[in-house]
């Protein structure tokens, strides 16, 4: 690890086999995102319960550029579960970090817009038509937020398509507020 490492022990002493399983954790946190700085891991015993045995909690504080990552894991009774479950969360929020840095954040695509273009109000299904003039099917579940009884012919729609049993249908029918 080219990092700093600062294994912190409160109310416990850790022996040199959790040290190591620590100080391995953490070199593998450099091949999630090989910029970390500085890793200290606080592994604490903060309250002896007579009911509920020892808990430990890990804390794991990195030093990244622009800030700093915070991982706090609580109040396990299993000091390696307790150490594992901290650096999976480490790793998460570093892969995390990494992808935003990238810039491989994904980009959902907006729903298509239509047009409502025949409506069939007493039978509760009506059609929408799509810019490159296609033709779609809806039902009046399929509209969002109760507003089928405030569909115009005309009404600005976006949908989401699925084939249904008679060719494509329009599913999550949301009305364009103007």
């Amino acid at each position: 690890m080219k990092v700093q490492l600062q294994i912190t022990a409160h109310n416990i002493e850790l022996n040199d086999f959790i040290r190591e399983d620590i100080r391995e954790k953490a070199e593998k946190l450099d091949t999630y995102y090989d910029q970390i700085m500085r890793c200290r891991v606080v592994v604490d015993v903060p309250h002896r319960h007579k009911h509920e045995g020892i808990l430990y909690d890990v804390h794991i504080y990195m030093t990244i550029p622009g800030g700093e990552i915070v991982i706090k894991r609580e109040q396990n009774e299993d000091l390696a579960i307790a150490i594992r479950d901290a650096f999976d969360a480490a790793r998460r929020k570093l892969e995390d970090y990494a992808r935003r840095q990238r810039g491989d954040i994904k980009h959902h695509e907006e729903a298509p817009l239509a047009r409502v273009s025949a409506l069939f109000s007493d039978k509760g299904y009506g059609f929408i038509t799509t810019p490159d003039g296609r033709e779609i099917y809806f039902h009046e579940n399929s509209v969002l937020n109760n507003e089928f009884k405030n569909l115009k012919v005309g009404t600005e729609v976006r949908f989401v398509e699925e084939f249904g049993e008679k060719g494509p249908q329009a599913s999550t029918v949301t009305v364009i507020e103007k």
